[in-house]
């Protein structure tokens, strides 16, 4: 469409009106107030003037009796357009314009209106984007007002108009935007468009049906047929069936340099599809080398022959105190919450403080911003679901999941099937949550995490009266908040975390409460340990320069202590002063603090050094305090571009510890003062052919002090029952060698095969026992641990098939614990009294024999199917598909005079059958 000037602006100054706006506010009149100004314009032969009288009245020197008036001259045109859709003949607009002293339209008047409305409002904010020279008047810019028209034409209707064709491509069932598309018309070689970064592609077409083809890399070829009509705009999305659902491709997201010295790193399939695990992510740590177990089947790993509680676990740097429910089940946290998962076997960096072993963190996955996403699964023993939404318009960010367990429910039905009405029937549930809420402020994120999960198992109270139950509760919950922000060139981070532990022993009775209803279970009794944390971390990462990088930190963390006891049932020695609340009332209080930094260092090319400090301090009311140095590094040599040397060594301290986490014993215990140790590694890393990688570590672990709690002395509490017990303290070492082969994701297939030798000592007091049971002498000596597994081998393998099967199988094998009566039954030799009468007599410990070698067979199948939107998969994953029987422990009987010893243990075997859709 045409826009002008009509008439000509020379001719129509002679009815310009000319208000100087740029003195018109700024003149005063005998009041003081500004008064508008107007002169006479005129058009001569000697160009656009103004009287004399007026130029005196204004202040101007008129040249000749006249002054100039230099009007504006157009400088930027702003076409319109005809509206879209508009039906019409051609019009005209007629504008008036106020040009400013800048040359800018500052106001815009409609004086010959089209018969249209919109053509008047497409004028006028077309008119507001014309820009011209200023008007002057003698030597003075002026504003004036100046006639302007835009004409509009309608477009004129084509027989054979192109039509356009505009879209998406997409993957089915992820919706994810695939890059680099290509389309095809007909069987044309030559693609007409390509799709860019966010799966977007234009074109033009003539009108008629087109069949296209898309291409895309990993995905299925798909044809699409549209029909267009002349001058159609046509928006579609292709989706494109993929190759694989959730294909084995090596990836590169972990982008960290390889500073440690063993650290494995796993994601994406790995973690999730490793057949025995259930899908759950932290559970393929107990098929990483260096780990041992307490049963198999069971989480907690045993990492280098140290207890489990020995190894710390962490969320995105939150401390948790548990990483599975009732032992055996999933992880506390939701799978699709964990994008990697960094196992530290052995000489871990200095943010990991307070802990004698290794270290397990799981890595939240990033929010995504494009667009919503939804899981669910279903399996025979819980559901679980996972929601995220973005939410572009503020940069928040919200993720809510979590699962629970219908257990509950199954156990007391199936026990009740098979078992007498008398007996008490057992139970076991749980639950769990977790919800993130992040925000983008500025450079920076906010970040809200909670979490928490609760277990419960136990033996309720039969139908009779006065029968007795007991139920083992065990929760945590933990709120946590953390910014980051870019800070004097690097990163820093400052997090705050409230936590609550809770481990109770909970008994009941059934009694008469009314006698219409019969017995009733009620409360009978709570023994219980509480903990209440409150803790604060920062830190501060800079990459100073191309070979060198710092990293400091500190935290702290104040612990509050309560051991409950509520009901009838006291332990001898009770106190009403006993009754504590972690936070009103506590029974211990302790306070740690930690310092830490550390350093990558590249002296040259091939050479990678990290040294680090670390100084905690230990603090138990009233009046214990520890303070501990740990100094640790690592270093990393590249031989050859496949083969890296690499060693480590460090101090470490933790509180002392018992078999698994309990809340009051690392506050509580330090009464015995703190563990001490070192850690000594060194390794190679090789990268084979065919994407293969190898690695072996030999390591020595001297153990200067040890503070190992038996289970039985914690749950018995032989202090409050004014009975003897034996020191903890105690020191020993391990050693041993770690050995992985490894194919990463890729090709169609992941797996690994690992071997660990295992040598861990305490060195300890121990009684000798004659014939008759009698302690003949005390000795002491270096003694297997009770967790000491010589030998343990894992083999893992999942392979994707071609129409979405995937097929997958582990190996496990490891020889027996000691026989030592720690976590098992203690060994028992036959012995005869003088009159011949024949008896078990404990083994001296010295001697204790060991538990069955033990393997197991796990398996898993799945099949997955990628609808419009959203992604289904089936799976059957079975632990101990073998059926193999773990012996635990012996029972050392005498019947009839004979003595016997009976295997004790049962197969534990775990079929899962599961759903579970992604949108």
């Amino acid at each position: 469409m045409k826009d002008s000037p009509r008439p000509s602006i020379a001719l129509l100054l002679w009815v310009l009106w000319v208000p100087l706006a740029s003195w018109a506010q700024s003149l005063p009149t005998a009041g003081g107030e500004a008064r508008a100004v107007e002169v006479d314009v005129q058009a001569t032969d000697a160009g656009t003037t103004i009287a004399a009288e007026d130029a005196t009245r204004l202040g101007l020197t008129p040249d000749g009796g006249v002054v100039a008036l230099l009007t504006p001259r157009l400088l930027t045109e702003s076409p319109v357009s005809w509206p879209e859709g508009l039906q019409g003949a051609p019009s005209d607009v007629g504008l008036l314009l106020r040009i400013d002293e800048q040359g800018a339209v500052a106001e815009v008047t409609v004086e010959k209106p089209a018969t249209h409305p919109q053509l008047n409002e497409a004028a006028v904010q077309a008119a507001r984007g014309l820009r011209f020279t200023p008007a002057t008047l003698g030597d003075r810019a002026v504003s004036v007002r100046l006639p302007y028209a835009y004409h509009f034409e309608p477009p004129a209707p084509l027989l054979f108009t192109q039509s356009r064709l505009r879209g998406e491509v997409r993957a089915r069932g992820t919706r994810e935007p695939l890059v680099d598309a290509a389309l095809f018309l007909a069987d044309d070689e030559e693609p007409v468009a390509i799709t860019d970064l966010e799966g977007r592609f234009e074109l033009e077409l003539p009108p008629g049906t087109h069949s296209l083809r898309v291409r895309a890399p990993g995905h299925q070829l798909g044809t699409f047929e549209e029909s267009l009509t002349s001058g159609q705009t046509l928006d579609v999305i292709y989706r494109l069936q993929p190759t694989r659902v959730s294909p084995y491709e090596t990836v590169v997201r972990d982008t960290r340099p390889r500073t440690e010295v063993s650290r494995i790193t796993l994601q994406e399939q790995e973690l999730r599809e490793v057949p025995g695990t259930q899908g759950d992510p932290f559970k393929v740590i107990m098929l990483m080398p260096g780990v041992a177990s307490v049963a198999s089947g069971l989480g907690y790993p045993v990492v280098r022959g140290g207890q489990p509680a020995a190894t710390g676990y962490y969320i995105d740097g939150v401390r948790v105190p548990m990483l599975y429910h009732l032992l055996l089940g999933p992880a506390v946290v939701h799978p699709e919450f964990i994008d990697t998962i960094d196992f530290h076997p052995g000489t871990p960096p200095v943010q990991y403080g307070r802990l004698l072993g290794g270290a397990v963190e799981g890595r939240l996955s990033k929010p995504r911003e494009d667009r919503p996403h939804f899981a669910a699964y279903a399996d025979l023993l819980n559901a679980g679901g996972f929601v995220e939404v973005p939410f572009d318009s503020t940069g928040t960010s919200l993720t809510v999941s979590g699962r629970y367990s219908y257990t509950g429910l199954l156990i007391p039905l199936a026990y009740a099937l098979f078992n007498d009405e008398e007996d008490n029937p057992i139970h076991a549930a749980f639950w769990d949550y977790q919800a993130r809420i992040e925000q983008k402020v500025g450079a920076g994120r906010l970040r809200l995490l909670a979490l928490g999960s609760s277990d419960d198992a136990g033996e309720a109270t039969a139908g009779y009266e006065d029968s007795m139950g007991a139920t083992i509760v065990s929760r945590f919950h933990r709120v946590d908040l953390r910014g980051t922000h870019p800070l004097a060139g690097g990163e820093a981070e400052l997090g705050f975390t409230v936590g609550l532990d809770e481990v109770a022993l909970l008994g009941y009775r059934r009694i008469i409460l009314r006698e219409e209803r019969g017995p009733e279970e009620v409360l009978a009794g709570r023994y219980g340990l509480d903990q209440l944390t409150f803790s604060a971390r920062t830190g501060w990462k800079r990459e100073l320069s191309k070979s060198l990088a710092v990293h400091v930190g500190a935290d702290v963390e104040h612990r509050r202590v309560a051991t409950g006891i509520t009901g009838s049932a006291r332990p001898p020695g009770w106190r009403p002063q006993d009754d504590a609340h972690p936070l009103k009332q506590p029974s211990a209080l302790a306070t740690f603090t930690g310092v830490f930094a550390g350093a990558t260092w590249r002296p040259a090319e091939k050479w990678l050094v990290s040294p680090g400090l670390r100084v905690d301090g230990y603090h138990l009311v009233p009046g214990i305090q520890h303070v501990v140095l740990e100094p640790r590094l690592a270093v990393r040599h590249t031989l050859t571009s496949t083969l890296t040397l690499k060693g480590g060594a460090g101090l470490y301290h933790q509180p002392p510890t018992v078999l698994l986490h309990l809340p009051a014993m690392d506050v509580s215990g330090l009464n015995h003062g703190v563990q001490e140790g070192a850690q000594f590694d060194v390794g190679a890393e090789w990268k084979l052919g065919s994407g293969l990688e190898l690695s072996g570590d030999v390591y020595f672990n001297p153990l200067f002090r040890t503070v190992e709690f038996e289970v039985m002395d914690v749950l018995e509490n032989r202090k409050r029952r004014g009975q003897p017990h034996a020191d903890p303290k105690a020191r020993g070492y391990a050693y041993g060698l770690d050995l992985m082969v490894r194919h990463p994701l890729g090709r169609d297939w992941f797996g690994w095969v690992t071997y660990s030798f295992l040598q861990s000592k305490r060195h300890r007091r121990f009684a000798r026992y004659n014939d008759d049971n009698s302690i003949r002498e005390v000795a002491e000596g270096e003694l297997p641990f009770a967790f000491e597994q010589a030998h343990v081998f894992n083999a893992a393998v999942s392979y994707k098939f071609g129409d979405d099967w995937t097929v997958g199988s582990v190996l496990h094998f490891n020889t027996g614990r000691p026989e030592s009566g720690e976590v098992s039954s203690v060994t028992q030799r036959e012995s005869r009294t003088h009159d011949g009468y024949r008896l078990w007599v404990r083994q001296d410990a010295d001697r204790v024999e060991r538990l069955p070698a033990f393997f197991r067979v796990d398996f898993r199948v799945a099949k997955a199917w990628a609808y419009e939107e959203f992604n289904v998969e089936a799976y059957l994953d079975i632990l101990n598909l073998s059926l193999q029987q773990e012996v635990f422990a012996y029972e050392y009987e005498r019947k009839a005079g004979k003595l016997r010893r009976n295997a004790m243990g049962l197969p534990v075997i775990l079929p899962m059958f599961g759903l579970k859709g992604s949108y």
